[in-house]
């Protein structure tokens, strides 16, 4: 009789585990907050919502709502550092952030922009980076989604988050792209790098260049004279954080890690599906001389359809004066 017990105990524990991970937790939403004093002196303060890894599928109703109401935030600005499908449904995705795109923001995309999931053994994650093998052209209309996120061809009012009046909406889209935006009266620079995680970030180096730093790099660059300079990716992989951080970047802002999607209580991600050790798979942590946030997003692929001990969130990020 005791070995009974003993034996159902055993099979109830790992049971329970994974009816809370594919049932419960994917469903439990979460808005990690930070504060960080990166403005000039005398600046106001700044909030910056951070979206990632949405991996929108059909049937997600319960997260597709979730994320059409952080309107409710009134955030000042955001940034989506892509993956934001995880089939071919590009109006379902813009309708989910439609109330969003009238506030000023920037994105860049991820590898799941492109291309559509594909079934694969989950414990290939534990070895290495996964890959996307011998896809070269995009199976999503990735085409659509970057027109739909600009959204150039709709105008809106006098947005009070807006500093010019009848600005159209739309986010700007940063992949080895830059931009700057004035929020609340602090001007922004911001870097993008396409996803490294498939080979499109497009680091070039200065070959006249006499010493490491900013003047060392072609691109990425950041203008001197901004308020804040903010470097934005897809994926934290180390050499897309040197170079922005070699160019002068204050803040980095990342997804992609799904902050190691099946994390061990008290020990935390087994992986990061990339290059960064596992230790920083989500949060706030520095780097060389700027800081990094690592979203663990929202989602993941259909074929792993579990988050543990890490919750889908979004972060708010509040920007403030230095002392």
């Amino acid at each position: 009789m005791k070995k009974r017990a003993l034996f159902a105990g055993a099979l109830a524990v790992p049971a329970a585990a994974g009816i809370w991970g594919a049932v419960i937790e994917p469903h439990l939403f979460a808005v990690r907050r930070h504060t960080l004093p990166i403005l000039p002196a005398g600046a106001q303060s700044i909030k910056m919502l951070h979206v990632s890894d949405l991996h929108l599928a059909p049937w997600q109703r319960h997260r597709a709502s979730w994320v059409k109401a952080l309107t409710r935030l009134e955030p000042d600005v955001v940034v989506n550092t892509g993956d934001n499908l995880s089939a071919d449904i590009v109006p379902e995705v813009l309708d989910v952030f439609d109330g969003l795109l009238d506030v000023p923001g920037v994105f860049v995309l991820g590898s799941n922009d492109f291309f559509s999931p594909k079934a694969k053994n989950p414990a290939t994650y534990l070895r290495s980076p996964s890959e996307v093998k011998h896809r070269t052209e995009p199976d999503l209309d990735v085409r659509a989604l970057i027109r739909g996120f600009e959204a150039r061809d709709t105008p809106v009012g006098d947005t009070p988050n807006r500093d010019t009046p009848g600005q159209t909406r739309g986010w700007h889209f940063l992949d080895n792209a830059e931009a700057s935006l004035t929020i609340r009266g602090t001007r922004i620079d911001f870097c993008g790098l396409g996803d490294s995680h498939i080979d499109r970030d497009r680091i070039r180096i200065n070959a006249d260049a006499e010493s490491r730093g900013p003047d060392a790099l072609d691109y990425p660059r950041f203008d001197p004279d901004a308020g804040v300079k903010v470097g934005v990716t897809h994926a934290p992989y180390s050499r897309t954080l040197e170079a922005l951080t070699s160019a002068g970047a204050d803040l980095i802002m990342t997804g992609h890690t799904h902050g190691g999607q099946i994390r061990v209580p008290f020990w935390g991600a087994p992986v990061t599906n990339c290059d960064l050790d596992r230790t920083r798979a989500r949060g706030l942590f520095p780097y060389r001389n700027a800081l990094v946030e690592i979203s663990a997003g929202l989602g993941f692929s259909p074929y792993s359809p579990v988050r543990f001990a890490c919750r889908p969130e979004v972060s708010l990020l509040t920007l403030v004066a230095k002392d």
